[in-house]
Order: structure tokens, then sequence, then C-alpha cells
């Protein structure tokens, strides 16, 4: 486990923080996170990610559902982090809603989707971060989402 003073994780703590496993971890490492605040994640975008299998033959694009997922992940990691709880822990966020998402530009294989989360509020058990993915610096994605931390087992 890798962790320096802007909060960045590896892949190893990363997988304490999320559920997901292969093929929809989304998250290939955090490179900051201040705790209750934001996180910034890095999604490396590779050509030998199983949906380009079929989206679109040709003319690879990742699925914008995809990337509203990456970000949620992250929004996932952030919300485990400030509530101080893992997974394991018998806890779970869930997606309530998605709002406002916007897609400005395709993300393809080569790209690295740089997703920042920002923890807008918490109230009444309900997270909302708001959420935006780039690439080279230019806005892919933006979205809103709520989620709730839910005990499962």
């Amino acid at each position: 486990m890798t962790t320096n003073d802007l909060g960045a994780m590896d892949i190893g703590e990363i997988m304490a923080y999320l559920p997901h496993r292969y093929p929809f971890l989304l998250i290939d490492r955090v490179t900051e996170c201040e705790v209750g605040e934001r996180l910034v994640a890095v999604k490396n975008v590779t050509i030998n990610e199983p949906f380009f299998n079929g989206h679109f033959p040709g003319h690879p694009v990742m699925p914008g559902v995809l990337i509203v997922e990456a970000m949620a992940q992250a929004a996932g990691i952030l919300g485990f982090k400030t509530n101080d709880t893992r997974p394991d822990d018998n806890n779970i966020y869930l997606f309530v809603g998605i709002d406002k998402a916007r897609f400005r530009q395709q993300v393809v294989p080569g790209d690295q989707l740089i997703i920042e989360v920002t923890l807008d509020r918490v109230a009444r058990g309900m997270w909302q971060f708001s959420a935006e993915a780039t690439v080279d610096g230019v806005r892919a994605a933006s979205c809103k989402i709520t989620c709730t931390l839910k005990e499962i087992g």
C-alpha cells in the first residue's frame, strides 16, 4: 500500500475501498485524496478493454455509462475514506441518482481519463458529489452523483 501526503493510493489500496473487480474495476490509481473534500483518480483506457469489442468495431469509443461508472467509483472511494469504512465492513455505496450528465468528447484507447470528484454534501444518509472526467485537460464528461451508504449482509 502506497500513500503519500496528497493521499495517493495504489491499486491494492483502491481494491480495499471498492468491491469492484475485473472487468468492472475502472479506477487504476488515485493521485490525490482530501478526505471529506475531493479525490482525483486515473483510468488508463486501453484497447484491451472488453467493451471495445462491440463499442464500436473499427471505431472504439468508451461508453458514456462506463465513464459515469468510473466517476461513481471515484466517488465511492471518497465516500468510504470520508466515512472511515470499507466495503468489507458490510457497507456498500449504491447509486440513488445521476443528474446533469453531459458528454463533450469521445474517450478512446490510449487516453488517460482524469476523474475529479468533490463531495458537495451529506444529508439524511444521501451523499452528493460533483464529478468531472477530462482527457489532456479537456472535459470529456461531467455529472452530479447521489448515492447512499447501505449496510449489506
